[in-house]
């Protein structure tokens, strides 16, 4: 097995697309032609954790942090994240990294965080939004209804009139159009120099990006007018309810703020959570906003959404006194807690996809702060 058998079935779990345009995600180091038959998961890559990886022989290491984030100026041993990326490559452990892309996923890190809180309608705080490449404008021309027919036929041998497993797709509207010809025109329909008024079909047909361009050589060849009319119209990605960023849960039921941390807890597998009662607090609360990580980004939006507690890893403090002062309650777990937990749900992932594959977590893998 190599590494590209395991990088389709993780991008299967969490396609690359899902990830914020910030990131940095999938295969980092190495080769998907390299063996994987071994593979660790780990949430950060540390020294630690690639030494560990060499004495198992594993063959590719999962990071859920890009261990290359910041782009690297050299690869040398003259700091620990350089060393990391020198130390893999040369002794042939490949890196991969799902990140955001796992978390804006279905099943993924945000989801099993919600699963924990009980049963209740979940969706993304910030819908990713997808596009078929078919789909990504929408080209548009005026012309006589007998012409109708054949540019509807050119235009989509061109690439364009194609709405998933469907061909030929398009829109008609009929109406008047107008125009007055000048000197030096050669009109296909009335004379230069008076106002004509035509009966006319609108065509639209959406079209890929990448074929705009024969679209339009299509149109104007094939197009009865000496001057045909072509509009071309950006399509916007439609939002998906249930993959992106952070997760907005509404509870079947009311919890109070004590069975709501403890169920937290017992998730995360953690012993004490950091919390700062909202302002206008509920006695018992119903919908909660989530994200993995560091979710200060998606604060406003959880409280624009009605959110009435908000969980995190981390969160600046006058992010914190933000909410707290707008009524929003902050449960914070500590960056890593958030995610660490998710690592045993994706070692059966890969288990059940992958039966040939050794797949180990971390023991090296902790979150790097104590209590003391």
């Amino acid at each position: 097995m190599n590494a590209n058998d395991v990088i389709e079935v993780l991008e299967t779990i969490a396609p690359l697309e899902y990830a914020a345009d910030w990131d940095n995600v999938g295969l980092l180091v190495g080769s998907a032609s390299w063996n994987a038959d071994s593979i660790l998961l780990t949430i950060d890559l540390t020294e630690a954790v690639l030494r560990e990886a060499m004495h198992l022989q594993a063959q590719l290491i999962v990071s859920y942090h890009p261990p290359i984030f910041d782009p690297l100026e050299r690869v040398t041993d003259a700091d620990p994240k350089q060393r990391i990326v020198l130390e893999a490559a040369r002794t042939g452990i490949a890196i991969y990294s799902p990140h955001t892309a796992l978390d804006a996923a279905p099943g993924g890190v945000n989801d099993w965080i919600a699963k924990g809180l009980g049963g209740g309608d979940v969706r993304a705080l910030e819908a990713h939004g997808a596009q078929p490449e078919s789909e990504q404008c929408k080209i548009v021309t005026f012309c006589p209804a007998e012409s109708v027919e054949r540019l509807r036929n050119t235009l989509a041998a061109a690439g364009a009139g194609r709405i998933g497993k469907y061909q030929l797709c398009s829109f008609e509207t009929t109406g008047t159009g107008t125009f007055l010809a000048g000197k030096d025109t050669t009109p296909a329909v009335g004379r230069r120099g008076e106002i004509q008024r035509v009966d006319e079909v609108r065509l639209e047909m959406v079209c890929p990006r990448a074929s705009q361009a024969l679209a339009v050589t299509t149109i104007k060849q094939f197009h009865p007018y000496e001057e045909p009319p072509i509009e071309i119209y950006e399509l916007q990605p439609r939002p998906q309810r249930d993959i992106g960023q952070g997760r907005r849960v509404v509870l079947d039921q009311k919890l109070s703020l004590r069975v709501l941390v403890e169920r937290i807890k017992r998730r995360l597998g953690v012993s004490q959570l950091r919390v700062a009662v909202g302002s206008r607090a509920p006695r018992r609360y119903r919908t909660i906003g989530l994200c993995a990580g560091a979710g200060g980004a998606l604060r406003t939006e959880a409280t624009a959404q009605g959110c009435e507690a908000f969980i995190t890893g981390e969160m600046r403090h006058h992010d914190v006194l933000a909410a707290q002062a707008e009524g929003c309650t902050i449960i914070l777990a500590g960056h890593t807690n958030t995610e660490r937990g998710y690592l045993r749900v994706l070692r059966k992932r890969l288990r059940a996809a992958l039966p040939a594959a050794q797949v180990v977590i971390s023991k090296k893998d902790c979150d790097p702060l104590r209590a003391m």
